[in-house]
């Protein structure tokens, strides 16, 4: 996989209250959104980024440049008028032709993730799909109230998942669909559908760290979840004994420091199909 579409669009999700600039570009952790986005990408082995955007593209574009001071190379498509996500696609894939013959990832940049992306790539492999959705598990936006029989309340759970799965907006597409997109309109509900139909599109389940700004709500519950999860993090005891142990080396005057063992990943088989559980992050 070489090729990962941004779809940063009109960006105006939060208006009014971000009508200075797109979602994408919104601080989190003292960055904007959409350089955690690509970092990610960068991580997974993702060089060659293609954005498309409209809504206060300049200031996607000052920040980031041809992408170089990021280690990737980025181009921009700049929309007219709004194309919706589908004809966005369909723009990019014209654009990359024929550069790119193999799958192309395409994400939606208000959306943070520690996706392992190679996971979601080899599913996509092993199904054969023309397009693999990432699903994530749909949390309640309230509170839950537990009660018995007598109607006692006997407890309380705070935005806890729920039994069904949502779409994370990051999809690996295979460009022999090009056809099947809209030159205008979604893709979720024109393409989709049809290739659901032929039993061509394909759900990979994560529970990876995952979170999208929908509403101006969401930007504070972001920040919140980041601060957490960095504190989590930093107080966790394999990143504490990799620190001390850092520093013991160092002191003893040691040239190198091992790494400390990355989290497992786990296969797990069900009736329908297997997928692949990764660690996940807890925020509390």
């Amino acid at each position: 996989m070489k090729h990962a579409v941004i779809l940063a669009g009109s960006g105006d999700k939060v208006r009014p209250v971000q009508d200075d600039k797109p979602t994408s570009m919104i601080s989190v952790m003292g960055r904007p959104l959409l350089a955690c986005l690509i970092q990610w990408l960068s991580a997974n082995g993702i060089r060659n980024i293609t954005i498309t955007c409209s809504h206060r593209y300049e200031m996607i574009r000052e920040y980031f440049g041809d992408g170089q001071t990021m280690g990737v190379n980025i181009n921009y498509l700049l929309e007219d008028e709004p194309l919706g996500s589908g004809g966005a696609v369909k723009n990019a894939l014209r654009f990359l032709a024929p550069a790119s013959d193999e799958p192309v990832l395409v994400v939606n940049a208000d959306s943070i993730t520690n996706l392992n992306l190679g996971d979601v790539f080899a599913y996509h492999d092993l199904r054969k799909a023309k397009v693999t959705m990432v699903s994530v598990p749909m949390v309640s936006p309230y509170g839950v109230v537990d009660f018995n029989e007598k109607g006692q309340v006997t407890a309380f759970r705070e935005k806890p998942e729920l039994p069904y799965w949502v779409n994370a907006g990051i999809y690996v597409i295979d460009p022999s669909i090009y056809e099947l997109l809209p030159d205008r309109g979604s893709q979720e509900q024109v393409t989709f559908p049809l290739l659901a139909e032929k039993g061509q599109l394909h759900a990979f389940k994560s529970q990876a760290f995952w979170r999208s700004i929908n509403n101006v709500r969401d930007i504070s519950e972001l920040r919140s979840d980041m601060e957490k999860l960095f504190l989590s993090l930093f107080f966790s005891p394999v990143v504490s004994y990799a620190a001390n142990n850092a520093l013991r080396q160092s002191n003893q005057g040691l040239s190198y420091v091992k790494a400390a063992e990355p989290p497992t990943v786990q296969v797990i088989e069900t009736e329908e199909a297997s997928f692949v559980s990764v660690n996940r992050i807890s925020i509390v």
